[in-house]
């Protein structure tokens, strides 16, 4: 296998510590403690000008005096001699360096902005890459490599395990993460904390762990997504190995706070597309640190759920109940026992009396580990039960140690629900079990949500395995399309926005624009029957709010006194906005009135999204969000998420509506913002009126914002 090119980032032959002190209070000290603690003497270069020698290795002055170049250097001195240690490491030929230092682009003046692009391009121009500035470090538990300053790794150090970990801060990924699941049991493999990422990133390191063979489950806890393709890259190629990725993502209150003109800009809010494109991705998102480590202890489990469903086992009838009612919260259903099943426990409990699901052994099981591995063993084999969670209280250690091994050996994926402790001296405890492999919860909530997680991953994993592949429709001209952005900026209007719908294979309404009313009258006799007449005008994105839409004009006299009244309130309601003409457009017949657009998010590029439209889109704010480019079937699980979405299938006596014919839409939408999105900061195509199944959709009325 070729190693990653982040290789010797993580497992560096020879390594150097410029700011290395004996100093206890300093980071200079910590970093070359750790490093020594865990044992590594060989090739550790301190650099220091005022020492000799540094907790007994020969101290540097310099990288440049260093006897070999080292592939990794950790840089632990003023910002202001930053500078002159990336020339001397680039004239070492160094490939990586991480700078611990501050007071770069954190601090959010110009002068720490500007200093950190400067660094970034003479390491750039010299082929180091950098890790920060303002980090805490990266640490490699599986070669015993800690090159960080943190004190989370103790003195005694933590075994290896298969938990990635990779966030922006220290304190957070290190200590709310790592070093809690190290109290746990649990055993991490990398540890990252990249700071500023002003050259590496995060979407790297998960890369690096993606490809990593001892990582099973990676842990991202992340205050930004800085480059949206890279991190998507990273993220596919995890799908792809089938490695899951569970995500802290910070800012959801900010993400959103921006201007936006198109009702689809303003509905994207607060983080709506980071939240749907992680779980378009598969990437499990939690809301606090301890889920992240909650969800590795079941997602580190080869064996995979083949469904939601869940059999609870216990003494107490109280922690059943509470199991069943907790369940749904989490997506974990709790179904009835197969006859079979029930005839099988009856044979083996006492008393049996028809036993539900969560299922209640009696207290004749206390004490009968022999009963109580018959019970589980039968209740695992039933073929509604994908997931096993036997739940003990306050018993016997043996009588723990009995339902843990069950966990352990089970066909099924299997959990512990451990919510008390031992009665009898014993002094097993939750991290012994745990830290052999076993996932063992104190509260039933917590184990429900990460069983949960593994459920949804499954489940990920198996609809990605069916998906297509994307393909292109037939009927797409992109080249007419890029044509008709050439050489533009700002705005488009109605009838240009519908030009670039139309080159993507989109049904638009037949229209004319007319320059004054007596062209207007010529154009509505050449379509027959009643038309709507709307302003064209440059800049006016909501025309009916600025009163410049009026619909069912028929016949000469009303299409006069329409056209003067509309452009008479269009002046008077934005007096700014400059007036092309009139579209004199075909009415379309009533239908189910629906929402596609696309914004440009700032991390992640364009974004499609598809929801129910009309003049109350913002109110009802009821859109599903996809990454482009998207296939068929995608389109469909999109539609499934909207909250209206049985309206599609009729309501109230309606017809159904051509859902098939949406679906295309959605996928030639996609399709735009694959090919065109980085030309696009907006989009809005609203309303399409679609009809009932066989009829079709129309596109009514579009706008776009162009990006600059």
């Amino acid at each position: 296998m070729t190693a990653h090119w982040l290789h010797r980032f993580f497992k560096p032959g020879a390594m150097a510590i410029v700011g290395a002190t004996e100093d206890r209070s300093r980071f200079g000290f910590r970093y070359l403690h750790n490093i020594l603690n865990f044992g590594r003497r060989e090739r550790v270069y301190p650099v220091n000008p005022r020492l000799a020698t540094c907790m007994g290795l020969p101290c540097f002055a310099s990288i440049r005096d260093l006897p070999e170049t080292p592939d990794h250097v950790g840089i632990i001195v003023a910002a202001e001699r930053v500078p002159g240690v990336i020339e001397d490491c680039v004239a070492k030929g160094v490939p990586f360096a991480t700078i611990f230092t501050g007071g770069f682009g954190e601090i959010g003046t110009d002068a720490g902005r500007a200093e950190q692009e400067r660094i970034v391009a003479m390491a750039r121009a010299g082929g180091l890459r950098l890790m920060g500035p303002n980090c805490n470090g990266a640490i490699n538990f599986v070669d015993r490599i800690p090159m960080a300053s943190t004190a989370t790794v103790g003195e005694a150090p933590r075994p290896a395990g298969d938990i990635g970990i990779v966030g922006n801060s220290g304190g957070l990924p290190q200590v709310n993460v790592m070093w809690r699941a190290h109290e746990l049991g649990l055993g991490i493999s990398h540890e990252v904390s990249c700071g500023n990422e002003a050259d590496l990133e995060i979407a790297d390191f998960v890369d690096f762990l993606v490809h990593d063979p001892d990582t099973r489950v990676i842990l991202v806890a992340a205050e930004r997504i800085k480059t949206g393709a890279r991190f998507l890259a990273a993220a596919r190629a995890a799908a792809e190995a089938a490695k899951p990725i569970v995500m802290l993502k910070l800012g959801r209150s900010e993400a959103g706070r921006r201007a936006a003109e198109s009702h689809t800009g303003a509905i994207a809010g607060a983080d709506a597309v980071a939240d749907a494109a992680l779980r378009q991705l598969g990437i499990l998102r939690v809301d606090d640190a301890p889920e992240l480590y909650e969800a590795a202890m079941t997602l580190r489990d080869r064996r995979v759920p083949a469904g939601n469903r869940a059999s609870a086992v216990s003494v107490s009838g109280g922690n059943n109940a509470l199991v069943a009612d907790r369940g749904a919260a989490f997506g974990v259903a709790f179904e009835d026992f197969a006859e079979d099943t029930h005839a099988r426990l009856s044979g083996l409990i006492p008393g049996y009396i028809r036993l539900g699901n969560p299922a209640d052994m009696s207290s004749a099981a206390l004490g009968r580990q022999d009963m109580q591995r018959a019970i589980m063993d039968t209740i695992a084999a039933d073929p509604n039960v994908d997931y096993l969670l036997p739940v003990t209280t306050l018993q016997s250690g043996r009588d723990v140690r009995a339902a843990a091994d069950i966990v352990a050996s089970c066909a099924k994926p299997a959990a512990l629900l451990w919510t008390g402790g031992t009665n009898d001296g014993s002094p097993l405890a939750p991290r012994d079990l745990i830290a052999e492999g076993i996932p063992v919860f104190r509260e039933v909530g917590a184990g429900l949500r990460a069983v949960g997680a593994a459920m949804r991953h499954a489940e990920f994993r198996r609809r990605r395995a069916a998906r297509a592949v994307p393909r292109r429709p037939d009927g797409i001209d992109r080249a007419a399309a890029e044509r008709l952005l050439d050489g533009r900026t700002g705005a488009l209007g109605e009838r240009e926005t519908k030009r670039l719908l139309a080159a993507y294979g989109f049904p638009v309404t037949r229209e004319f624009l007319a320059r004054d009313a007596d062209e207007a009258v010529r154009h509505a006799n050449a379509i027959g029957g009643n038309v709507a007449l709307k302003v064209e005008a440059e800049g006016l994105a909501h025309k009916t709010e600025a009163g410049g839409v009026r619909l069912g004009i028929e016949g000469e006299a009303q299409l006069r006194v329409a056209h003067a009244a509309m452009l008479a309130e269009v002046g008077a309601k934005a007096p700014g906005a400059r007036i092309d003409g009139v579209l004199v457009q075909e009415m379309c017949a009533p239908g189910l009135e629906i929402l596609l657009g696309i914004v440009r998010d700032a991390s992640l590029g364009p974004a499609i999204a598809v929801g129910f439209g009309g003049v109350l889109v913002e109110v009802l704010a009821d859109l599903a969000w996809r990454l482009p480019p998207i296939c068929h079937d995608e389109a469909g699980d999109a539609l499934r998420e909207l909250r209206g979405y049985r309206l599609l299938a009729g309501a109230r006596g309606r017809p159904p509506v051509d859902e098939d014919a949406l679906r295309d839409l959605v996928v030639r939408l996609s399709w735009l913002a694959a090919d065109l999105g980085d030309r696009i900061a907006e989009l809005d195509v609203n309303p399409v009126i679609l009809g009932a199944r066989g009829e079709g959709a129309r596109v009514v009325d579009g706008w776009t914002r162009l990006a600059t």
